[in-house]
């Protein structure tokens, strides 16, 4: 059976051993490794020897993401009942401002580093089999997080036009690059969700440095622009993306190099006019025209840069485009899962640290998926992420020692295939009646308590 390079080697051992006493604190033993440890050292400041420290800060940290209960005041009273087994602990006040602070001075480039580390390490190592023809696929998607309305986060990331003042809540746009292979996410791009720059690809441009020469990007239409496809190419990056709506409707394969039935060779043109966010230089470097492969599989129609029909059959780069899927299912994991989907920190600040903590979660629970792959020689897209979290956050309660270990355990639950996987954006369950708040709440309260209830409520 494969191995997943030296590296699972050394942290297999670890883990077993943790496997039998584990709390939710030792997960951050996982990070015990060399290259890993040398970006903490580097990125936390000098510290007094207190009890919050700041690898300890990071530890509870990432429990709250993967917690249930993701109050500060849950986290404090865990650390509590943790220490209190141990020989000459502190006392430890239940008090949560000590703890908030400590997160406050964890440094946001100690998360981004360490997220992408890990992520990397985790996809750099996996098997040739898990591979698409022996190569890297990356997903490209965005999504967006909402936060708690403060006045700092309303200038940071303002609500949507459409919500009047005082009702809405501050919304930023996450851009996040994914492994297909292993669903751990190496790099990300947050920023506001309306003004220059805060679209997609614009986010996408600010961490094109994370995809490597050979490696295979998947995204959806909004993706499949001239310039990035330069850049991709110029990168040695080949993509697959929908056919943009309005190219669709003007899509003849009469036309070109014709590879197979509604498969041919296009030339794409560069446009005429320069995007606000380009240099005239780069503008002008620019080729004047690129050759692109058009194809059509069942109702979609698809480009890409991978040009040779015989070595990339048509049919085997539809059901890579099917696999897109699973960057839905990844958000999902992270929203739903996890509970980003709203943020609880106050200040644009810690927004940040909180999205990023969340993703280093993602990252070490995958590690675990992967690990239980190769064990059981199954792939990380069989296992279950939220079956993951759960034996996580359970197996240290249980009194008696298992026969099963816990890689055992995760690989018992598998699920469906979902490549072109279809669901509709809509609920059946229809959400409590409650009337809908149509004036800022500090209004409402004063409506109350002079009129006995608040007004304008639809």
């Amino acid at each position: 059976m494969s191995i997943i390079s030296q590296f699972y080697l050394s942290q297999q051992s670890k883990i077993k051993k943790y496997a039998t006493n584990i709390t939710a604190t030792d997960f951050l033993e996982l990070l015990y490794n060399d290259e890993w440890l040398s970006i903490v050292e580097e990125n936390i400041p000098e510290y007094r020897e207190q009890i919050y420290t700041p690898m300890q800060t990071l530890s509870m940290f990432m429990a709250q993401a993967l917690s249930d209960d993701r109050s500060c005041s849950k986290a404090v009273n865990d650390l509590i009942i943790q220490t209190q087994s141990q020989e000459n602990s502190r006392t430890i006040s239940p008090n949560t401002g000590a703890y908030c602070l400590a997160r406050q001075k964890l440094p946001l480039a100690l998360l981004t580093q360490l997220t992408v580390k890990v992520g990397n390490s985790i996809s750099q190592n996996t098997p040739p089999q898990w591979k698409w023809f022996g190569r890297s696929v990356r997903l490209i998607d965005g999504t967006t997080i909402s936060m708690p309305d403060t006045e700092k986060s309303q200038v940071a990331y303002p609500q949507p036009k459409n919500q009047k003042e005082g009702l809405g809540f501050p919304i930023c746009r996450l851009l996040a690059v994914s492994c297909l292979h292993t669903g751990v996410i190496l790099n990300a791009s947050i920023g506001p969700c309306k003004g220059k720059g805060s679209d997609e690809k614009s986010l996408l441009r600010n961490v094109l440095d994370t995809f490597n020469v050979g490696d295979i990007v998947v995204g959806d239409a909004f993706f499949g622009s001239y310039f990035l496809l330069v850049e991709m190419m110029n990168r040695g990056v080949d993509v697959l993306f929908e056919q943009l709506g309005p190219r669709k409707l003007m899509t003849d394969f009469g036309k070109g190099i014709a590879l197979a039935k509604k498969d041919h060779l296009i030339d794409f043109s560069k446009p005429k006019i320069k995007p606000d966010w380009m240099t005239q230089k780069a503008f002008h470097e620019a080729p004047e025209k690129i050759t692109i492969r058009e194809f059509k599989v069942g109702q979609k129609t698809l480009i890409t840069t991978m040009l040779a029909a015989k070595e990339y059959p048509k049919k085997e780069l539809g059901a890579l485009f099917k696999q897109r899927w699973h960057v839905e299912v990844d958000f999902r994991n992270l929203k739903t899962t996890l509970g980003l989907v709203v943020l609880s920190c106050k200040t644009p600040e810690m927004c940040q640290k909180e999205m990023w903590v969340y993703f280093l979660a993602n990252n070490l629970i995958r590690l675990l998926m992967a690990q239980a792959a190769v064990e059981h020689d199954l792939l990380p897209r069989q296992l279950s992420f939220k079956h993951t979290v759960q034996i996580w956050n359970t197996y240290f309660l249980l009194e008696k020692a298992l026969d099963d270990p816990m890689f055992a355990l995760i690989a018992k639950r598998l699920v469906g295939n979902r490549p072109g996987r279809m669901e509709p954006r809509a609920i059946k369950r229809r959400p409590k009646p409650y009337k809908l708040l149509m004036i800022p709440r500090s209004e409402a309260k004063q409506d109350i308590m002079k009129n006995g209830h608040p007004k304008r409520i639809k």
